[in-house]
């Protein structure tokens, strides 16, 4: 019997190198797409993904501060910064998959493996220039954050699609420019052209989000627009904080008609 959609993300969500996770997503992608993987969900996926420990973990709060982008330890902070995001994103694909797979059609499936590849190519690309900083990912702390968010939505598809693609990456549009300008100002061109395959790769990402957002939506006979800003209200009570790149976001399908008001 060949393995399992289920069983191929728990795989990604259980290796607890990053870079062996790199492989393990491509290979889970490549399986998927080359007809090796059954369509089951026969397996939990885990609470939390496996970690090595590293890097520490502390809340948003006890971050300490990172600079601009201007000196050589600010972009290293930076990086790191990015390369964990990336790194979580991965695991964020393949739980979402294998949580609720099952739920949608098949071409749900096509599209998040497809995600969760090029979360593996960011990380991994982000990655290898740290190094040449020489700083591995797991020197510097980061936040726990984004899995926070996983947890509180790991028992509903529509709330897992309307906080983590819809609100934390569509942050990521909204900020990453303003960091692309920064690292180009300071002649770090190379980071700054990392940042910009990760930002036009990320829109598609949104979009992703969005569709099926709107699918689920559909499904369950809901408005997308009140359902969305009710989720919002339930897990961000200050709203979201501006301002957004409404550019980016309406190529994702992410109008202001969802986001002005809650602001």
């Amino acid at each position: 019997m060949q393995t399992s959609v289920g069983a191929a993300c728990r795989e990604v969500l259980e290796t607890p190198d990053p870079r062996a996770k790199i492989f393990a997503a491509r290979k889970a992608a490549r399986d998927w797409r080359l007809g090796r993987l059954d369509w089951r969900f026969d397996v939990a996926m885990p609470d939390r993904p496996a970690s090595n420990g590293r890097p520490e973990l502390l809340p948003p709060g006890r971050m300490p501060k990172r600079g601009r982008g201007g000196s050589a330890a600010g972009r290293v902070a930076l990086l790191h910064a990015i390369a964990h995001i990336e790194c979580v994103a991965i695991d964020l694909a393949f739980d979402l998959i294998g949580r609720f797979g099952g739920d949608f059609p098949r071409a749900f499936v096509d599209e998040w493996m497809k995600v969760g590849a090029e979360e593996a190519l960011h990380f991994a690309i982000v990655d290898r220039r740290l190094r040449t900083f020489g700083v591995a990912y797991g020197d510097l702390p980061a936040h726990d954050g984004l899995w926070e968010a996983a947890e509180k939505t790991a028992d509903d598809s529509l709330a897992r699609l309307g906080i983590v693609p819809l609100v934390l990456e569509a942050r990521g549009l909204d900020v990453t420019p303003q960091m692309i300008e920064r690292l180009e100002a300071n002649g770090d061109f190379a980071s700054a052209r990392l940042l910009g395959r990760i930002y036009r790769d990320e829109i598609g990402h949104v979009a992703t989000g969005k569709r099926w957002f709107d699918h689920a939506c559909d499904s369950r006979g809901v408005d997308s627009v009140t359902t969305w800003k009710s989720l919002v209200a339930e897990h961000f009570r200050n709203g979201l904080k501006p301002p957004f790149n409404d550019s980016a976001r309406s190529k994702a399908g992410l109008t202001p008609i969802y986001y002005a008001a809650v602001a």
